[in-house]
């Protein structure tokens, strides 16, 4: 894959937040005395996604990566932040018409195909969708040729437009989900989980057809997932996300050979040690605290083993290291080591 580091930047996301309030209606928290409840999604982080790459967002259910892909889609406003898209300011005033052109320059693959495609509709009137959206047909002959070249792009037939989604398995409506998301020739995708409600042999053609598509058609993938496996074989770099923040961000090779913060060590020492390195593991305890209260200072502090007092008042910074960045005070201080590991070689 290409190296993002050499590119031109395409995605720019800088100090990005989400909070959503849960409260109890005002009736209920005036007479019972309840405070308002908001949840911080996504609390302040900085992404920028080079042309060509694919950046995959890891982390634990609940840590706020899916909410991110909503953001950068326009399903969401950010609470606060920015996000450019190849030097445009997504949030920035301009024309409908304007707005639909860099619209139609992203899409965003879910990650349930059973849900995201309408059952009522077939398979054509699916793709054809965003051509007609978009004005992007000549007449009704060009829109059946788009629609069947999209088809054979996912490796699918003109003939299976005529069908409905129930008539497909799983990872079948998953392709017909990648061909819609093709139809208005984007350059971004924005892949939610794409693969986690696919059965594992299943998941690598989809994973291998993404591969392919992006060669072929030169898109950078933003992709979600919490499968380490999926990650180390499709990502350019890795960003490490816990309790709304990015801990760790750092070229793919690198994050799995060399990981620096503790809750990145945490995550791969679930992967399986096939090999039998005997590689030590730091167990960590605790769950993920609630968003709704995130811990003061580092949020990850109440599971952290190598914790002192400063990484419980001081948010960490994101320093550079590596070619990536990581926000821990133990290893800005020197307290915690970098070393070499064997992770790449139990997610191959």
């Amino acid at each position: 894959m290409p190296d993002g580091a050499s590119m031109n930047q395409f995605v720019k996301i800088e100090g990005l937040k989400r909070y959503f309030d849960v409260s109890a209606p005002w009736l209920v928290r005036t007479l019972e005395g309840r405070p308002r409840q908001i949840v911080q999604a996504v609390d302040g982080i900085d992404i920028e996604i080079a042309k060509g790459e694919t950046f995959s967002l890891v982390g634990e259910s609940g840590c706020g990566k899916s909410t991110v892909a909503r953001l950068v889609v326009g399903l969401y406003p950010p609470t606060a932040g920015s996000i450019e898209f190849d030097g445009n300011d997504m949030a920035g005033s301009r024309s409908r018409a304007d707005m639909a052109a860099l619209r139609r320059r992203m899409q965003m693959i879910f990650q349930d195909p059973y849900a995201s495609l309408n059952p009522r509709w077939r398979v054509f009137d699916i793709v054809a969708e965003p051509i007609r959206a978009f004005g992007l047909a000549k007449d009704k002959a060009d829109l059946e040729n788009q629609v069947g070249e999209r088809l054979r792009q996912v490796r699918l037939t003109p003939a299976d437009g005529r069908k409905y989604p129930h008539e497909f398995s799983g990872g079948q409506r998953q392709r017909i989900s990648i061909a819609r998301a093709l139809a208005s020739h984007p350059e971004f995708l924005v892949c939610d989980e794409p693969t986690s409600a696919l059965d594992v042999s299943v998941q690598a053609q989809i994973l291998n057809l993404m591969v392919d598509l992006q060669r072929r058609l030169q898109l950078t993938y933003l992709f979600i997932s919490h499968n380490l496996a999926v990650v180390y074989h499709i990502s350019t770099r890795v960003g490490v996300m816990y309790l709304g923040r990015l801990v760790e961000v750092a070229p793919t090779d690198t994050l799995f050979r060399r990981p620096k913060h503790p809750y990145t060590r945490m995550l791969l020492d679930t992967i399986p040690d096939l090999d039998m390195t005997g590689r030590q593991r730091a167990p960590v305890a605790g769950e993920v605290p609630s968003p709704i209260n995130p811990p003061s200072g580092c949020t990850f502090h109440p599971r952290c083993p190598f914790a002192n007092e400063r990484c419980k008042v001081e948010r960490p910074k994101a320093l550079p290291i590596e070619g990536g960045t990581v926000a821990c005070h133990a290893i800005e201080e020197g307290r915690l080591g970098v070393e070499e590991r064997s992770y790449a070689a139990s997610a191959a």
